[in-house]
């Protein structure tokens, strides 16, 4: 029987080479489960998934506290300095029916370097794939992580005048998406306190989707 008193949320990580992930996945999960470091090629080779332990009264659900647990599955990129998209795609896939066939997926997080221009073909790989491994509902279950945000504030911008100054691929994405999107900083904020703020932010998120999940067969 399920314990009203915990619930457990889903994501699965997608994005290019050296966007982030593994490291946001980290930060997601309070733990370093997810290999991650800087490097001139794409460091994930195979999908993994990690499991946060309960965070106790994160949240309130029907009068009751509720301790959260993340689960997060790790990508390789998407494309790949060595895997081929064939094989990438495949292993995704494969993984998404493994860990999340029965309980379902909460949200694909889109993991975006804010200081890297979203436009080209190569920015635009990992949206084709999260639409054809989640089919036609994907808009409801996606949303956008920019990662290195301290460089919008080093830039002498806000995140609204970033967005404001975006592509229009981002921006037509994001409208696609109904705007569900977070920045994550590295500057000036404790892992704990990032951590926090955006698993607030993603839980908002699911909250509007009212907390429904995708499976996978």
């Amino acid at each position: 029987m399920t314990d009203p008193n915990k619930m457990t949320i889903n994501l699965a990580l997608f994005g290019m080479t050296q966007s982030g992930k593994s490291s946001a996945g980290n930060i997601l999960l309070g733990s370093t489960d997810f290999h991650s470091r800087f490097a001139p090629c794409s460091v994930t080779t195979c999908c993994s998934l990690g499991r946060s332990c309960h965070l106790h009264s994160f949240m309130r659900r029907g009068g009751l506290e509720v301790a959260l647990q993340v689960q997060v599955l790790d990508t390789p990129s998407y494309p790949h300095s060595r895997l081929s998209k064939k094989y990438v795609k495949q292993e995704v896939k494969e993984a998404l029916a493994h860990h999340f066939g029965q309980g379902g997926l909460h949200l694909a997080l889109l993991v975006q370097r804010a200081d890297v221009p979203f436009c080209g073909q190569e920015v635009t790989d990992p949206v084709q794939m999260i639409q054809e491994l989640l089919g036609r509902a994907w808009m409801n279950y996606t949303a956008i992580l920019f990662t290195h945000a301290e460089k919008i504030e080093e830039a002498g911008l806000t995140e609204d005048k970033y967005l404001h100054e975006a592509s229009d691929t981002l921006i037509t994405l994001l409208n696609s998406i109904q705007h569900k999107y977070v920045f994550q900083y590295k500057k000036g904020k404790s892992l704990n306190e990032q951590r926090r703020k955006i698993l607030e932010r993603i839980m908002e998120f699911i909250k509007e989707n009212c907390y429904q999940v995708l499976t996978f067969k």
